[in-house]
């Protein structure tokens, strides 16, 4: 069962009924408080996250993001489970939480992504999918994908 919520980015017009409950949705999720009225749609930075890293050094897996910029406090991070290899693209994500500060260009995600599904095995892929969230309102995602390297 899907558990997620999946907020769709209502048109630029005047926003009303679903689109602003899904902005309230959004917002309360993430433990902001839920506007009377809705805010008007923002103009979204740059992205941070611009690519996903797996490392395995012996046998410790580590996901990482590589963002040259700070991701901010409203990065929001969803991931798939590991899947195998030859999937090409993946549709079903779950929120992790909001991205972690990046130390030198690098954000960790490994503690977000292994609460939710555990360490993913060697020779499975793993797809992030990043967007940000101001006033409730979430960006067009960016999807990254990246296959768990053997032991080094």
């Amino acid at each position: 069962m899907n558990t997620d919520i999946h907020t769709q980015i209502p048109s630029p017009r005047s926003i009303t009924g679903e689109g602003w409950a899904a902005i309230n949705c959004t917002l309360a999720q993430f433990g902001q408080e839920e506007v009377v009225a809705p805010p008007a749609r923002p103009q979204f930075p740059a992205l941070a996250p611009q690519n996903l890293v797996i490392t395995n050094a012996g046998g410790v897996v580590a996901l990482n993001l590589t963002c040259p910029t700070s991701p901010g406090e409203n990065t929001i991070v969803r991931a798939s489970k590991p899947l195998s290899q030859g999937f090409e693209k993946c549709t079903d994500f779950r929120i992790l939480g909001t991205c972690p500060a990046a130390v030198q260009g690098s954000a960790d995600i490994t503690s977000l992504y292994t609460a939710r599904y555990g360490a993913p095995a060697t020779d499975t892929k793993v797809f992030v999918r990043v967007s940000q969230m101001v006033n409730g309102w979430e960006s067009a995602p960016m999807t990254f994908a990246a296959i768990v390297p053997a032991s080094a």
